[in-house]
């Protein structure tokens, strides 16, 4: 991006008005430099992915715990902190820092301001095309989902915006949670002529036919480039199979294979994977699919600063991932000659809102959307007094409330809470709205349960789940981070073997008991059978937080883990 004089001076002001730690010259050369990336080579590439329906600039603070097991332990991307800098060759106390990082949170949240935001985005991104001819925007899924205006709207709110910014192909996850009806509509009507829709891997279940195109051809200053679609492949398992009762998913590594093959005969000069695989699939596939040049990842929410390089029977694969919430663009410029890329460049970019103007017509059009809803989602609930937030391999402090909230409202000993990534971060002194609640729990399946469940069934599910997140083989790691347990503690043993994972469950400091019954609650249930089990759990949240007014700091209920000492997934 070259920056013209005005735009340099308008980053300027915005950059000290907003306290980032700048002297003048210094201090400009620095934000300056935040968005100045060079173009280099001929296919330009802008990648976005998970920004789970957040129009809005948030808070998001990044995990303390992302533990690999086997190849991946302690490799990107399971590195935080001061690892995941140091592997970056990232300084502390920068901006870059605090959006890769959960370092410092609390204080370089109030000092940086909040991260992504549409309308912010949507100045990166065009200046980033204003420099880059041809430039594709890339949108890795998880996008229509996960605040209270996508899930009133039914992700209305999201396809407009996804237009007026610009995004050229896309493929999904969470996005199928609307159902296959609402999800063709869109696709065939919204998206017609403008978004290509792409996903290799999902199938009717009757005779195997593509749902959707599993790849689309784009020519770029005269380079043809194929955007192969990759949803997520366990869609019907982390999520509610009846929503798509027509539709197969899988990995389909020879199916991709295949596709690649035809992509290359068709004339793609280069091939690049968008995908939704979580990155550890994106590594395994990878090393195993020749002809990819490079893979665009989604699902895990890392963000990965420096790609990793994948070796192949072909060549070689970069792999990268860029975040979640909206809060980084990834650009990868490649040099395509004599018919293969040749070399080149990469960027994940922070989106800080105090440095990017907001774009007048994506704000007009936020606006728009949220202005019906206003007073509704506005609506304060109670106060925090400490951080509440959402990510990591184990509970988050907001996690923590929902089951709180679980067992107050519902009257359980035992609470469950699904491990799912998305969800915004508050800081201390900040009201609770309803928004807030919405953006944690906004999903079309949102029905609470209160459950008779046995000791041995409690196990059986910290097992099952810890396997799905902490199997050595990234082809069966099926779903999100491990479930959200109060009330409960237990020891977690990451590299343990199946069924062997999880020790020491207790209840009030008393061992659980396997025949013994105890009451549990939960809530997002994937069986048809519990649709309206119970209230839905915005409620449950809601009124919870109405009783308490103020919310003393919470402490996550994690477990004791063994195996780990030193993991650098690990904070220290």
């Amino acid at each position: 991006m070259n920056l013209s004089r005005r735009e340099f001076a308008s980053v300027m002001a915005a950059a000290l008005a907003a306290g980032f730690p700048l002297q003048r010259e210094a201090g400009a050369a620095q934000a300056a430099g935040l968005y100045e990336v060079p173009r280099s080579g001929n296919v330009h590439l802008l990648h976005m992915t998970d920004c789970h329906a957040q129009l809005l600039p948030i808070y998001f603070r990044e995990p303390s715990v992302n533990l690999g097991v086997g190849a991946l332990r302690g490799q990107v991307p399971h590195l935080v902190g001061e690892r995941l800098l140091k592997a970056a060759s990232l300084k502390s106390g920068t901006p870059e820092a605090h959006a890769l990082t959960y370092l410092d949170f609390e204080r370089a949240a109030r000092q940086y301001g909040k991260v992504g935001g549409f309308a912010h985005l949507a100045t990166l991104v065009k200046q980033l095309k204003a420099g880059r001819p041809g430039a594709l925007l890339l949108d890795g899924g998880d996008t229509w989902q996960g605040s209270a205006t996508s899930l009133w709207t039914q992700g209305q709110d999201m396809v407009d915006a996804a237009k007026l910014l610009g995004v050229d192909v896309m493929t999904g996850h969470w996005d199928f949670t609307y159902g296959e009806e609402r999800i063709k509509k869109i696709v065939e009507q919204d998206f017609a002529g403008k978004v290509d829709f792409v996903a290799q891997n999902v199938k009717t279940s009757d005779f195997g036919d593509p749902v959707f195109k599993p790849y689309v051809i784009k020519e770029m200053n005269g380079v043809p480039v194929a955007i192969v679609g990759q949803a997520f492949p366990y869609t019907p398992i982390a999520n509610p199979g009846w929503l798509t009762p027509n539709w197969t998913f899988g990995i389909r590594e020879s199916e991709m294979q295949e596709t690649v093959n035809e992509a290359r005969a068709k004339g793609a000069q280069a091939v690049v994977l968008l995908s939704h695989n979580g990155m550890d699939v994106d590594l395994k596939m990878a090393s195993r699919v020749s002809g990819i040049d490079a893979i665009l990842g989604g699902h895990t929410h890392d963000g990965v600063p420096v790609p990793v390089i994948v070796k192949n029977p072909g060549g070689q694969t970069i792999v990268t991932n860029a975040g979640s919430n909206g809060k980084f663009l990834g650009v990868l410029d490649l040099d395509v000659k004599g018919g293969k890329v040749a070399g080149f460049s990469y960027r994940l970019l922070p989106v800080f809102a105090n440095l990017l103007p907001a774009d007048v017509a994506m704000n007009e059009l936020i606006a728009k959307v949220r202005a019906p809803y206003a007073a509704k989602l506005d609506e304060k609930l109670a106060v925090t007094e400490g951080t509440l937030y959402r990510r990591g391999n184990f509970n988050g402090s907001f996690d923590q409330l929902i089951l709180d909230a679980l067992m107050k409202v519902r009257g359980a000993e035992i609470a469950f809470s699904p491990g799912f990534r998305w969800g915004t971060s508050l800081l201390p002194g900040q009201a609770i709205t309803r928004e807030h609640v919405m953006d944690q729990t906004a999903i079309s399946y949102p029905w609470t349960t209160l459950t008779d469940m046995r000791g041995d069934m409690i196990k059986t599910i910290l097992e099952d789940v810890g396997d799905n997140l902490f199997n050595p083989d990234p082809y069966y790691q099926q779903g999100g981070d491990m479930v959200r347990v109060g009330g409960l503690t237990y020891t977690c043993e990451p590299g343990a073997r199946m069924g062997e994972r999880i020790q020491d469950m207790r209840l009030g400091g008393k061992l659980i008991e396997a025949g013994k019954t105890y009451k549990v609650a939960g809530w997002a249930p994937v069986a048809e059978a519990s649709k309206n089990a119970g209230p839905p759990v915005w409620e449950v949240v809601e009124s919870y937080l109405k009783a308490q007014k103020v919310i003393k700091p919470v402490k996550p209920n994690t477990p004791k883990l063994l195996g780990v000492a030193g993991d650098p997934g690990l904070a220290a």
